[in-house]
């Protein structure tokens, strides 16, 4: 990941993903997955982050250092995995949101069913993290170290594929163009407004 400084704020970083890949190692096999959506949530300022409100257990990882994998549950069915970024002891990640699948394309299609289409194998972040096999006890992890699960860079990706949009399916600061995803891509999820979701200015 040389090519990409993960030290730098979210939605900084969040753009530069795109194109990267993930990786997982296990007994069963490997998958490896091209990212082709992110999301960035920062700390205190951003309403919508798990670090809005401070350090917590739960967000610990968020606030660094770089480089490492924080996973969470979401509403008690699907783990999440976001990639932390920027300065040590100040909160920042990138979730990713989707991929498509380059390695291991059968052992994720067990994961996920093999009735799924293979476009929609690593779409949303709940089916990405089942794809690549990412659970809770992956949380904390190093990716730039030679763990099971790494990241990579992938095939750059030209700016003009790129498009940005508002977050998805968030309550609070859901009109912030914190959204990055690759133009016509099929692995990309569909944008969803939340229903509860607020004006910023009364987020």
């Amino acid at each position: 990941m040389n090519d990409v400084n993960l030290a730098h704020p979210a939605e900084e970083v969040a753009p530069k993903l795109l194109g990267a890949v993930l990786t997982h190692e296990t007994p069963e096999g490997t998958v490896s997955i091209t990212i082709t959506e992110t999301e960035a949530y920062s700390g205190a300022d951003d309403p919508a982050s798990h670090a809005y409100r401070g350090r917590t257990p739960r967000n610990a990882v968020m606030f660094g250092p770089a480089g490492h994998l924080y996973v969470y549950r979401s509403h008690g069915l699907h783990w999440c995995a976001n990639i932390v970024t920027g300065a040590d002891g100040t909160a920042s990640a990138v979730l990713i949101r989707a991929g498509r699948v380059i390695e291991g394309e059968d052992l994720a299609h067990k994961r996920r069913g093999n009735k799924v289409e293979s476009p929609r194998l690593a779409r949303g972040p709940g089916n990405f993290c089942q794809a690549l096999g990412i659970t809770t006890e992956h949380n904390g992890t190093a990716l730039l170290t030679g763990a099971s699960v790494t990241l990579s860079q992938g095939e750059p990706v030209p700016d003009a594929l790129v498009r940005v949009g508002p977050r998805v399916g968030v309550s609070r600061a859901h009109d912030w163009q914190h959204r990055f995803h690759l133009a016509g891509d099929p692995t990309v999820s569909a944008y969803r407004l939340s229903p509860r979701a607020k004006p910023s200015t009364e987020a």
